[in-house]
């Protein structure tokens, strides 16, 4: 009767155990999509500023330098402010940080409704609006979502990432639309009532995530990830500075931000100056960075079987591609030209994030992996505010965008450098 008795309770605490599993897999989805409703709403609000940007020199006839300098504060702002987002989301969690985001943002997108001077578009843009959007951005759920998916980590990252292309993708086409039809104000209060409506349920389903320290994904990585992970547990910002790859990381990041927003950024304008419908080349530009959700989540998959270096450096390629695409434009008749400018470099727009994200992930693991991750962002934010600055600049210089596109080239050229010096894992 006795060993009978014992049986029971070992049978019931292993079906206990097998059930629990379906459910911590079900909330880390759950997880995952809250994540990318989040990340797109606040990628949606901030990337459509290019849009804004063509309105802008329409009303104010500010030069393309001048106009670019809201983007440029916010890219460093973003990256400035990254290390304090990963350190609060490390002691606070994502949900509180998700409703600070969601009140900056709608007191930003309030105020830009009604300025009437550039300065006024730096600050709520620039700091008040990108300080918002840093709290719904990749630092706020990386390490949540790093420690629910093991095994999966790339995939998971890349399905994460790839709601800042499709906030991209879907907010350039709408967003020229609505300041056709209403007005670039009257669209500035249509993003606030989104805010409004999205971001108080979202912030709801994270109530949990702060205490649920269970992995969904209990089973070991893949050999892809869990090469350089397992030498370097535990690593603390300290440690992880000391280090070559930290830098090499930071690098990477720079020059990934640099390549994409010496064009990004000027996409619409370019194609206006060259005789393209605007809302025509809008559309286009939408399409293609349509494919990018595909491309991010293909290359952060990829990373998980071919490893991070490659897959970053495919992307790398067809970003290169897309870019000599648009160098070769010079009328509004190559509309092929402007298909292919638009599919080969929005394909892969945010397709090295996955990977640069996930290695960062599997070299510096530990409880201090958001503020880690924070400080090398600093990286990304830096490459961005001189690439989208530097090609304004060189326009307003030459009337041509044509070097801005050549240094592109160039700065995709130095990151596949600089992470293929990745290949190694760190050692204390």
């Amino acid at each position: 009767m006795d060993r009978t008795r014992s049986i029971v309770p070992i049978g019931t605490t292993g079906s206990r155990t097998q059930r629990s599993a379906p459910a911590a897999s079900r909330r880390a989805w759950l997880m995952l999509g809250a994540a990318f409703a989040a990340f797109t709403v606040g990628a949606a609000v901030m990337q459509s500023y290019a849009v804004f940007l063509v309105a802008f020199i329409e009303e104010f006839r500010w030069s393309r330098a001048e106009t670019s300098i809201a983007y440029s504060v916010s890219q460093l702002v973003a990256g400035g402010t990254s290390p304090l987002v990963g350190a609060m989301v490390d002691r606070l969690g994502p949900r509180r940080l998700l409703l600070t985001g969601g009140a900056l943002l709608l007191v930003g997108l309030l105020g830009s409704a009604m300025i009437t001077a550039l300065w006024q578009i730096i600050l709520l843009y620039g700091v008040i609006m990108t300080l918002g959007a840093n709290c719904l951005g990749m630092v706020v759920f990386v390490p949540l979502l790093s420690r629910q998916f093991v095994r999966h980590r790339g995939m998971a990252i890349s399905i994460l990432q790839s709601a800042n292309a499709f906030g991209r993708a879907a907010s350039a086409p709408l967003v020229q639309l609505l300041v056709a039809t209403l007005g670039w104000r009257e669209t500035y209060l249509a993003q606030a009532t989104l805010i409004v409506a999205a971001i108080p349920p979202l912030a709801a389903l994270f109530r949990r995530a702060a205490r649920d320290r269970t992995a969904a994904e209990p089973v070991a990585p893949s050999r892809a990830a869990v090469a350089p992970a397992l030498p370097s547990p535990g690593w603390s910002l300290t440690e992880a500075v000391r280090t070559r790859h930290f830098w090499l990381l930071f690098s990477v990041y720079l020059l990934t931000g640099l390549g994409s927003f010496l064009v990004s950024l000027h996409q619409l304008a370019f194609t206006a100056d060259v005789g393209f419908d605007k809302l025509y080349a809008a559309s286009v530009l939408g399409i293609g960075s349509f494919l990018a959700v595909v491309g991010t989540i293909l290359t952060g998959a990829l990373s998980d079987y071919i490893g991070r270096e490659w897959s970053a450096i495919l992307a790398y390629g067809i970003s290169i591609v897309g870019v000599v695409c648009a160098l070769l434009i010079t009328s509004p008749d190559q509309h092929w030209l402007l298909w292919l400018h638009a599919c080969f470099f929005g394909l892969t727009w945010g397709a090295r994030g996955p990977a640069i994200t996930a290695k960062t992930a599997d070299l510096f693991p530990g409880s201090q992996l958001g503020t880690i991750l924070g400080v090398i962002t600093i990286g990304s934010g830096i490459g961005a505010a001189v690439g989208s600055s530097a090609a304004g600049w060189i326009f307003d210089l030459s009337g041509s965008y044509r070097l801005a596109f050549l240094l592109s080239i160039v700065a995709y050229i130095c990151g596949c450098i600089a992470f293929w010096g990745l290949r190694r894992p760190p050692v204390r």
